[in-house]
């Protein structure tokens, strides 16, 4: 069993360790663009231009499954996506996980990049399955971009930055964005209150990797021996991964079987 994932950068990694947490015995394929990156500035024809050169270039290496693990890539460019790769490649996109966090009540803190806090999709689910709950919209520019280089004092400021901005009684906080869940301890610490409610962080790699195996009819077996089969690709080049997903424990768990790039 063999499953590709996409994004512009190292959001991709929460994924396929929550993949390989479920199937230990999946190869993976890494494609990212980080030529490209960021991408949620971009255009959507451009979004979905450069979605459509990481699926192909994953796509040479014969996966059976195509995660695409990026909230702005699914946004835009899922229609293209499966558009051109299946019914042969089934393309499994990633939702926030506004329904399952307002599943308790809330309030409820979505932290999500600038381009898609407030914008109509976000604003669709949240009336889709967020009603009647307290919703506090937090952009947090540039904690992406922080997180991509493993940078730590930008990310302490982005991380403050969002914090501030919110509420102190917030009991669920969905990360919007695929990189926020590498820092995802960071997070409950920074929005943590000594005298608040217990706060609980809504991620989505998990039900993505769950959701990719469901579509291939493949069962969770994480008693299966270890695969040491990476491929990454940065545009579609064949690599080895970014010395900066070594900053993380999903990609120091990836690293042990292909080296880092400098």
């Amino acid at each position: 069993m063999k499953i590709a994932l996409l994004d512009s950068g190292l959001g991709l990694l929460a994924a396929a360790a929550a993949v390989r947490a479920l199937r230990p015995d999946a190869a993976l394929v890494l494609s990212s663009d980080p030529d490209g990156m960021p991408w949620g500035p971009r255009t959507p024809e451009d979004l979905t231009d450069r979605a459509l050169a990481c699926a192909g270039a994953a796509a040479a290496h014969r996966p059976d499954a195509l995660i695409v693990a990026c909230n702005t890539a699914s946004v835009h460019a899922l229609p293209a996506l499966r558009a051109a790769l299946e019914p042969g490649l089934p393309v499994i996109g990633t939702v926030p996980a506004i329904k399952p966090a307002a599943a308790g009540g809330g309030p409820v803190a979505i932290w999500a990049t600038p381009a898609t806090t407030g914008s109509p999709y976000q604003r669709r689910l949240i009336r889709d399955f967020a009603d009647g709950v307290d919703v506090t919209e937090v952009p947090c520019p540039g904690l992406a971009d922080a997180v991509e280089r493993a940078d730590e004092t930008d990310i302490d400021t982005a991380l403050a930055a969002a914090a501030a901005l919110t509420p102190p009684d917030v009991r669920a906080v969905v990360l919007g964005c695929t990189h926020y869940e590498l820092v995802a301890e960071r997070i409950l610490a920074a929005v943590r209150r000594p005298d608040g409610p217990a706060v609980t962080l809504y991620g989505s790699a998990g039900a993505v990797a769950a959701q990719a195996l469901r579509r291939i009819g493949a069962e969770p077996r994480p008693e299966a021996a270890p695969s040491d089969e990476l491929v990454v690709l940065q545009n579609g080049r064949e690599t080895g991964l970014p010395a900066s997903a070594l900053a993380y424990a999903e990609g120091r768990s990836l690293g042990a079987v292909s080296p880092a790039r400098g």
